[in-house]
């Protein structure tokens, strides 16, 4: 029975955007990204994407590549003893995906948000909060990708929801997703 919900992808592929969805059904939200600011504000450093990254490599120098998960864990068990499922928004490395999987084994389903690169790089350059050039998008994904071993826990995920269109179509998808998780279907057969 999945009782958490892991979403991945890569920047501007809609993840915040499903988390928002699925967060305004009533389920609560685990952002693995607010243990990192908590560190920077912690150090009394301005908020910025450079000191999130400075503060976050610095992390998993020291705590490894799950640091995050690690500190989420009983913060995600306090929250299933109340709710149906929880959800994490921002599951970023390989190492925090197993930390996950070793934890909570089939209470996890990994969901990933893809979308091609040039609509996700189109999105970043238009949002409102730290928009990215192109250029700067294209840097992250690689950084991302080789550094923080963002890749593997998109390439394990159990689905994965094609976000190339509007937000309609993505709530739509996501409405089938909860659905279809909520009356225990496996995510084997689920479709999105």
């Amino acid at each position: 029975m999945v009782k958490i919900i892991a979403i991945v992808g890569m920047a501007g592929s809609g993840k915040s955007m499903v988390a928002s969805y699925i967060k305004n059904k009533g389920f609560p939200i685990i952002r693995f990204g607010e243990i990192i600011i908590r560190e920077v504000e912690k150090r009394a450093l301005s908020i910025t994407p450079s000191n999130e990254q400075i503060v976050r490599e610095e992390l998993r120098t020291k705590h490894g590549m799950d640091v995050c998960a690690q500190k989420a864990l009983p913060l995600i068990r306090e929250k299933m003893l109340d709710h149906q499922l929880v959800i994490i928004d921002g599951l970023y490395s390989f190492s925090e995906y197993k930390t996950l999987k070793k934890e909570f084994d089939n209470e996890l389903l990994v969901l990933a948000v893809f979308t091609p690169k040039a609509i996700r790089y189109e999105r970043l350059t238009l949002r409102q909060e730290r928009p990215l050039t192109i250029k700067e998008a294209e840097k992250r994904d690689f950084m991302e990708i080789e550094r923080i071993e963002k890749g593997g826990p998109i390439a394990m995920a159990d689905l994965t929801i094609i976000n190339d269109g509007t937000l309609y179509q993505l709530q739509r998808k996501l409405e089938d997703f909860l659905a279809n998780i909520l009356q225990g279907i496996s995510p084997a057969i689920c479709k999105v």
